[in-house]
């Protein structure tokens, strides 16, 4: 089968290798879309990938098309996406549902082969099944949506409240999405991309702001009569994002960090007091699971495509060929890239 390998930094060669063969307990797929997640890109352009060569990928939909003789509930020519966490279900974590701390783990498109390829392998329990009128474009972005989901679920998020959503990628914009159908009253979205910042008006944002705008802190103050915001989810993770969380967030208000830091974050003595004197509540999140595994965020993020509540269509940069892969990452390179790219095999 065709897949992109990557050797090294910035190396990456569309090629044949072996065809996955499954176990008793996984499913074969045909992949038919596949994204590129912010988390590939340090793993291409940098030196941060576990090993080489590997396939990476782990956003992805595709068409059943072998089934081990152990698997229940997945069958040849079903439509599925899949869960690319792979938790050892034994350990104290797992028993309790909380399997993205698994120590055990392995993970599809980063420790294992992943979805740059015509085809993966995977454990049926992982196997997602497309509903009726979901697209395989749109099953490649169930992953990203289900980080979504999953953010706010840790953080307690309750509709009724002004939720601040700092950081307009692909992760900012669908907890948009997520937290207006979970009931947001309105939803202010930050950025320094009047682009992203206009998808955002457009996915039903109620106030954009540019950070790089004099007096947008003024506004801040105006519309939230001082008080600054009960809710933060901050979706870039880039410092700058990380500090202004907790300045804007409201005295005793939570705060939420889904962006992961490329680069280290230090705070001064007066930005650390904001968590001490605001007695702030400070909570992370990583990937998107709970029980019965994969979650309900699995299920919801299924359900709310179905019901065209969640969309994909304004995050995509460009749909490309596999084979094209080099090139998308040399205009990653140069910025020439304002969305998700999705590749077809």
């Amino acid at each position: 089968m065709k897949a992109a390998v990557l050797y090294g930094q910035s190396d990456i060669r569309y090629e044949e290798i072996e065809m996955p063969k499954i176990n008793d307990d996984e499913i074969l797929v045909n992949v038919k879309a596949t994204g590129v997640c912010g988390s590939d890109i340090p793993r291409v352009l940098g030196d941060v990938a576990h090993y080489y060569p590997i396939v990476l990928g782990h956003e992805f939909s595709g068409e059943v098309v072998e089934v081990g003789k152990r698997v229940r509930g997945i069958s040849m020519g079903d439509r599925v996406t899949g869960a690319p966490l792979i938790p050892c279900h034994r350990c104290v974590d797992c028993v309790q549902g909380n399997y993205a701390q698994c120590k055990n783990y392995t993970f599809i498109g980063s420790r294992v082969f992943g979805s740059w390829a015509e085809y993966v392998k995977l454990p049926g329990i992982n196997g997602v099944k497309l509903p009726e009128g979901v697209s395989y474009e749109q099953g490649a972005f169930f992953e990203p949506a289900t980080v979504a989901f999953h953010g706010l679920f840790c953080m307690d998020f309750r509709g009724g409240s002004d939720v601040a959503i700092i950081g307009m990628g692909t992760i900012g914009l669908l907890v948009l999405q997520c937290a207006r159908i979970l009931g947001a009253k309105r939803i202010f979205a930050f950025d320094i991309d009047n682009d992203k910042l206009e998808v955002a008006r457009e996915y039903g944002a109620d106030i954009c702001l540019n950070t790089r705008d004099e007096g947008f802190q003024e506004i801040i103050r105006q519309e939230t009569n001082g008080r600054g915001f009960e809710l933060v989810v901050e979706a870039a993770g880039v410092e700058s994002t990380e500090k202004l969380s907790l300045e804007i967030a409201s005295n005793k208000g939570k705060i939420m960090f889904i962006g992961t830091p490329s680069r280290d974050v230090s705070l001064t003595r007066r930005e650390f007091e904001n968590i001490n004197r605001k007695e702030l509540t400070i909570r992370g999140s990583w990937m998107s699971y709970s029980a019965p595994f994969p979650g309900k965020e699995w299920e919801l993020t299924s359900y709310y495509f179905q019901k065209g509540r969640l969309d994909c269509d304004r995050l995509v940069d460009r749909v490309i060929p596999l084979g094209q892969i080099s090139k998308a990452f040399e205009d990653l390179m140069s910025g020439k890239v304002k969305g998700k790219i999705l590749l077809k095999p």
